[in-house]
């Protein structure tokens, strides 16, 4: 039986990105992944995703990605998600301040042969800036 989308989406999230597991993630996305956030710049293969995967961590203690949504087929995915950690390092360009963060955004999945193959994750910039640097906001901005 073929592993459809819906599974590989869920184990991405539960086991490559909420406990750092590297080995899941090699065995679940494709040697010639695409990977696109709005965090970075796009990535090519397990291990462009990896060290991205690494950085995040390194910078938001606790990072934790859930899946609040997700409507797929046999080969495609997208899933409205929410992402939380507390900023421990620098994250973008921002030192570190201790405070816990958290964001939305939707991502959307091409599978092919088993594995995924492309990932497109379009996150809530803005919201993790006027988090980070709330005395930036104009005044009377809410968060």
């Amino acid at each position: 039986m073929a592993v459809t989308a819906a599974p590989l989406v869920e184990r991405f999230y539960d086991v490559v990105w909420n406990k750092a597991d590297e080995r899941a993630a090699r065995e679940i996305l494709d040697r010639n992944f695409i990977f696109r956030a709005s965090l970075g710049p796009e990535l090519r293969g397990p291990d462009g995703f990896i060290a991205y995967l690494r950085s995040v961590h390194a910078a938001l203690e606790g990072f934790t990605c859930t899946i609040e949504d997700l409507i797929a087929t046999q080969d495609r995915a997208a899933a409205k998600m929410r992402f939380t950690g507390i900023h421990r390092a620098t994250f973008f360009g921002i030192e570190a301040t201790g405070r816990p963060i958290k964001w939305s955004g939707a991502a959307f999945f091409t599978v092919a042969g088993g594995q995924i193959s492309e990932l497109w994750v379009l996150g809530d910039v803005e919201a993790v800036m006027r988090q980070l640097m709330p005395e930036r906001m104009p005044q009377g901005f809410e968060i």
